[in-house]
């Protein structure tokens, strides 16, 4: 018997990604937040146990589940190459430019000889919408309480908008408790959301990295 081919779309749990709220087929919601490292190696062991006591007290105070993903990814080179270039066409010492055509042909042998990774910090925070209970009434038990289309999505945006009051109030509370921690984080929009998305699902291309994350790690 021969499978049918599916569309990748069918295997991801995503509906749409709106106004940057990752919205799920099960109508629950997620928000990223992409947060920057903190280099525990270059404080003192004093500061060290303060920041690691501090992040302890950070999750014992959330009373919902939380998602913290690490991504390694090979660093996107170009940029940087298209920028030497842009210098070494504006300088008019022939010495200085014969230089940077060097160190540009330098890195870019070395980077296609060496995976040059970097790593991202992700924290992806849930709101599931509780269950709620409907009374149909004996009319809409007859009729079955059919809503017009209209009637529909005017309260699929009301819920949406509910439920991304909740999410968002969940987004302060996380992104604070990290402040504390040493850690700055930022949420991710919607263009940032699909970009990871899509490096997530094809790891084998290379593309500019997500200007948020590039920020959060300078």
């Amino acid at each position: 018997m021969a499978l049918s081919a599916k569309a990748t779309q069918e295997f991801v749990p995503i509906k749409e990604v709106r106004e940057g709220t990752i919205v799920l087929k099960d109508g629950g919601l997620r928000a990223i937040l992409a947060v920057s490292s903190v280099n525990l190696a270059l404080k003192s062991g004093e500061e060290q146990i303060a920041t690691i006591n501090q992040f302890q007290s950070f999750l014992n105070s959330i009373d919902f589940p939380i998602q913290i993903v690490v991504q390694s990814r090979r660093l996107d080179i170009r940029p940087y190459l298209l920028t030497l270039e842009g210098k070494m066409k504006e300088q008019r010492e022939p010495l200085l430019k014969l230089q940077t055509a060097g160190y540009i042909s330098f890195v870019r042998e070395f980077t296609e000889q060496v995976a040059i990774m970097r790593k991202y910090f992700y924290v992806i925070i849930p709101y599931e919408e509780a269950a709620i209970s409907t009374k149909k009434g004996v009319l809409g038990s007859i009729f079955g309480n059919k809503e017009s289309a209209q009637a529909k999505r005017n309260t699929e945006n009301i819920s949406f908008e509910e439920k991304r009051t909740q999410l968002d109030e969940r987004v302060s509370v996380i992104a604070s408790g990290l402040g504390s921690c040493g850690a700055r984080s930022e949420r991710l929009q919607t263009e940032e959301v699909i970009e990871l998305f899509y490096k997530t699902f094809n790891p084998g291309d290379i593309q500019p990295a997500i200007k948020l994350g590039e920020a959060l790690t300078q």
